[in-house]
């Protein structure tokens, strides 16, 4: 299924809306450019939004107040194309981005409706075939699971185990939701990573079917397997895997979280790949946010020596000087950041944007 960016909304007075995504201190810090950055830019194909902020500011995230976006226009951006170019400037005494239109003089950034579609062909927020296998096929559920999901009850033949193209008998197929559906499985149990409560149970994506045949038992054909499909595996309707084309920006609030899970079940990861967090949207974790990671720092021996009064352990008969053994937090270390690309209750997936060492799962994220 190709993956479309969602409609950009029509906000023609937004632009005079004053911006709330930032806090009061953010505001008050300046805005770092790049030390040489370009006057302007012509997007090149395969650019995002994420490349294009990096050659204007040392804070990517920063983006919006570029751009003098409002919340609105973050959840729903401007499209910008192939061939648009891109015009720093400075206005009262503040940098701004804006689009030179054909070359002309440089217009104030707000959502344009283009007469030909080339929602295809607009500047994502980061490169979408990175995040494309995760924009639908994660779910996070209750304890309850799938409620009502059909379900794999027989296969052609007596075969154990089924795989792609082969035939599989269904019951609870609904007709109405189209004939593309999605295979899934019990899988883990997401946990937090420092209380262990219990923040959702996760359902393993397994493959796709595409149903042959609507009856009280259908008849469906596995078009795409990642793992053998067994009897008792579930289906649910396959939803339309939209980009939200979110730019990115840094949250409003303090975020204090956890890595607590890496893709592909890895011991460590970097750049271009996707991380569990254990925040979500009950904790204002939203699609587009930009987190900083940081390495939780290794408690040391302290080799000072002791300062304190004497201390003295009785062994056998023996009284002697034993001071206490003291120890030294070592304060954690920035090794990267995440970008925000699905968000569920109380668990999120990110993508690693960038990083200057491993990241591992039990990372602390923050507001960068």
């Amino acid at each position: 299924m190709r993956v479309k960016s969602i409609t950009a909304s029509l906000l023609v007075s937004a632009c005079l809306l004053p911006l709330l995504l930032v806090s009061a201190a953010l505001q008050a810090e300046e805005i770092q450019l790049q030390d040489n950055p370009p006057d302007r830019y012509t997007v090149q194909k395969g650019d995002t939004l994420w490349d294009i902020s990096a050659k204007f500011l040392k804070q990517p995230w920063r983006w919006p107040e570029l751009w003098r976006m409002n919340r609105d226009q973050i959840k729903n951006p401007h499209w910008i194309y192939p061939g648009d170019v891109i015009v720093l400037s400075r206005v009262g005494g503040e940098y701004q981005l804006s689009l030179d239109k054909a070359g002309g003089s440089a217009q104030r950034v707000s959502p344009t409706v283009r007469v030909e579609s080339l929602e295809a062909q607009a500047i994502p927020s980061i490169p979408a075939q990175d995040i494309e296998p995760y924009l639908t096929r994660p779910l996070i559920t209750g304890p309850e699971g799938l409620v009502g999901a059909a379900k794999v009850v027989a296969g052609r033949d007596e075969r154990v185990v089924r795989g792609q193209g082969d035939l599989i008998y269904v019951v609870g197929i609904d007709p109405s939701a189209g004939n593309q559906w999605f295979l899934y499985r019990p899988g883990r149990v997401m946990r937090s990573f420092d209380s262990q409560e219990i923040l959702g149970y996760e359902m393993r994506f397994l493959g796709k079917v595409q149903v042959e045949r609507f009856a009280e038992v259908s008849t469906a054909t596995i078009t795409a397997a990642r793992e053998e499909i067994l009897i008792g595996d579930l289906l649910v309707p396959a939803p339309r895997e939209d980009i939200v084309n979110y730019v990115p920006h840094a949250p409003a609030n303090p975020v204090d979280g956890r890595i607590i899970d890496l893709a592909n079940n890895a011991h460590e990861t970097g750049r271009g790949y996707i991380v569990t967090l254990d925040r979500g949207g009950r904790d204002g974790i939203e699609v587009g946010h930009v987190l900083a990671v940081y390495h939780p720092g290794n408690v040391i021996v302290d080799p000072r020596p002791w300062e304190g009064g004497e201390v003295f352990a009785k062994t056998d008969r023996t009284r002697v000087l034993l001071p206490p053994t003291q120890y030294l937090n070592i304060p954690p270390e920035r090794t990267g950041l995440l970008f925000v690309f699905r968000v569920f209750e109380r668990v999120s997936y990110a993508i690693v944007l960038n990083t200057t060492a491993p990241v591992f799962p039990g990372d602390v994220v923050r507001k960068p």
